[in-house]
């Protein structure tokens, strides 16, 4: 009886100890995270390579570049029809 006694307050105690110890954790990694996010952007803005995200030029390249992708993406779907068809039909011919 005593065992269980014992299991149940180190449970609760070993919870308690592991979620600080876990939020200690991510808070470091967290603003090393940032920490580098940073200096990432600012070597970004002083090589002057950034580009102006609210001009005209780069929301229609942003345009042309999805809709190449949704057509790749529609390619891929009929790809796979096609595919799921043919399987389907074998499986249909086979019984």
């Amino acid at each position: 009886m005593s065992q269980q006694n014992g299991f149940g307050s180190g449970f609760v105690l070993g919870s308690v100890i592991g979620g600080v110890v876990g939020g200690l954790i991510g808070t470091v990694l967290a603003t090393r995270n940032e920490k580098q996010i940073a200096g990432q952007q600012n070597s970004s803005l002083q090589d002057g390579s950034e580009i102006s995200f609210g001009s005209e030029e780069s929301i229609e390249l942003a345009r042309h570049g999805l809709e190449d992708k949704i057509a790749q993406l529609n390619l891929a779907i009929d790809d796979v029809r096609q595919q799921l068809g043919t399987v389907k039909a074998n499986s249909l011919e086979q019984e």
